[in-house]
Formats: C-alpha cells, structure tokens, sequence
C-alpha cells in the first residue's frame, strides 16, 4: 500500500515560491490500477516524482509497505526504488543499446548476474511481445514498440509498482490502446500495482480502478472512475470530461439537458422513444459513452426545441422515466 499524508512540494528561485503540490492525501491500495489526472501544471507529474522520491517533499509523508521514505537512509531508499518501475512519455531507452541490453539495465545496476539478466530479459520481451526484436537498437522501433521495450525494463527489478508518467501521450490512438491494454494484462497477471498520470479522461476509463483529479496544486475529487465519470462534482473533473471547446458551450438554441447513463439503461433507444412519445425533435449536441466495470457509462447532452409546448413535453417525458437528468446552465 503507498499512503500519501499532507504532502507538498515548493520550489524556491530568486523571483518567489512556486507551490507545485498542496496538503496531498492518498491512499493506493495493492494492486489496483490508480489514475492521476489534471491539466498541464497542475502539479500531477511533480506527484509522481515525489512517490519515489525523485523530487523530495517539502512537507508531508510518503509511505510505501509501512516504510516512511523520508525516513530511509540513502541506501534504504535506492533499495526501495528497486520495487518501483516508471514508464516515461518520451521512452527514455538508452540508443546505443540494443532492446535485450535496455532490458537488462536496471538487473545491471542491481548487481545481477549476466545469464540471470539476460534469462529474465527475453522473458520480459516474450511478455510484451518483442521476443523477435531483442537485437534491434531504439531507432529501428516504432513508438509503440519503444514503449514496450519501456514497460519491459520497468519491470526487470520485479517491482511492486509501476508509475506511468504520461506513457501514452506520444502515441496515436491505436497503439495507444494497445499499450493500456497490455498494463492491464499485466495487472492482472502479475499482480503490480500501476499509477497511471495523464491528461486524457480516456486513457483513465479505459484503464483505471480509482481516479484523484488534480486541479492547481490540489486534490479537487477522488473516487471510483465510473461514479467520477457518470457524477463529477469539481469542475476540473467536468471540464475534462466535456471540454470547453466543444460546440454545446455556443450553441444559441433551446434549453440544454444532460442526460447520464449509469449502466441501467444502454440497452434502451432512450431518444428514439423519447422523440417518438413526445412527437417533438431534440438536438443532439453532446454524447459520450463506454464501458466502464462491465457496463456503459457516459453522458449526453441534449438542446430542446425552443418551442416552450413542445421542450415541456420533453421535460414531463424524463421526469416520469429513470432516466438521470439535469439542466445545463
């Protein structure tokens, strides 16, 4: 388990003090996927460099299997860090390296033995999928190749957790898919506890068990990522999943419903038979959906006809339906 109590970091310069993180509280429990999510700036990447004390904490605690960190000894503490891998936006692999020597790195440094490195590399590079490639150098690797042979270094040491600094976000979307895909085999199969940091809601729904937004220095929500999803209740949480810049925001029209779907009804046509039961049009201006925990989640907003006899209509239709619903202002 890795507790994370009061913690803040300040950076000092000449010109003032830049507060990065603020009074952070969380708890990551064994095993489970966690994400962290916030805008650039907002002070998630300084957050994961703090968990394993790459940046240290100006104030607070973190604790990791009982362990305070700010508490260990130097060599307590790189022994430590031999249970936490990271994974990096830009790959971060060694170029004069071949795949199979990137892999073996981290074992090097730990003082492992050269035939019980190279063993455990090959079967890292099987794991993800690279078992051809372990001769190629970095630049003869695509994107999301580099960031297999990544995931696989990070796991060289055996460790008990994994960070993911934005790993994704170099990627286009399919591979990007492909790669969250393969953390969450990896979960499963292993056991590793993964902190994913990212700017992106869909790269946390696709992958995440429990979701802390970061807004500004601060913890601004925390919780389960379909309740976070279906029912935000910070702003920075709704601006992430329906961003400002979509049209809904300038639209001129009718009345705006939000309409959540909470797993209870994806099977039912709700617009098809809400149109046809009030015999009145609705404009669709938002919707996002998909599965999250086995079932489909997600949000839609709708505009109302501006005609007052007919948006009314709409409005008795949901209030006697299960639907969840509320106006947008």
């Amino acid at each position: 388990m890795i507790e994370i109590r009061h913690l803040g970091k300040t950076y000092h310069t000449k010109e003032k003090d830049i507060v990065a993180l603020e009074d952070i509280n969380l708890t990551i429990n064994d095993g489970e996927i966690f994400g962290i999510i916030g805008l650039s700036g907002a002070g998630k990447s300084t957050l994961v460099r703090c968990i394993n004390f790459l940046e240290v904490p100006t104030s607070g605690d973190v604790v990791i299997d009982g362990k305070v960190l700010g508490q260990l000894s130097r060599k307590e503490l790189l022994k430590l860090r031999q249970s936490i891998g990271m994974i990096f936006q830009n790959f971060n692999l060694l170029e004069q390296r071949t795949v199979l020597r990137n892999v073996c790195y981290p074992m090097e440094i730990a003082g492992k033995k050269k035939d019980e490195s190279v063993a455990r590399a090959r079967e890292l590079l099987k794991l993800v999928g690279l078992e051809d490639r372990e001769n190629s150098y970095p630049s003869q690797l695509s994107g999301g190749q580099k960031q297999r042979v990544a995931i696989a270094r990070a796991l060289a040491t055996n460790p008990r957790t994994i960070l993911c600094d934005e790993a994704t976000s170099a990627l286009d979307p399919n591979t990007t898919r492909s790669i969250l895909d393969l953390l969450r085999q990896i979960n499963a199969e292993l056991g590793v506890t993964i902190i994913v940091i990212t700017h992106e809601m869909k790269v946390i729904d696709q992958i995440c068990d429990r979701v802390a937004v970061i807004d500004q220095s601060h913890i601004a929500e925390e919780g389960k990522v379909s309740e976070v999803f279906t029912n935000p209740q910070s702003q920075i949480a709704k601006d992430l999943i329906i961003p400002k810049d979509l049209t809904v925001l300038e639209t001129t029209g009718g009345r705006r419903l939000r309409l959540t779907f909470d797993g209870t009804k994806t099977d039912t046509p709700i617009i098809s038979q809400m149109v046809l039961s009030c015999q009145a049009p609705v404009n669709i201006l938002f919707a996002n959906t998909r599965e999250l925990d086995g079932v489909m989640h997600g949000h839609m907003i709708i505009e109302l006809p501006s005609d007052a006899q007919q948006a009314e209509k709409i409005l008795v239709w949901l209030k006697n339906s299960e639907i969840k619903w509320r106006e947008e202002r």
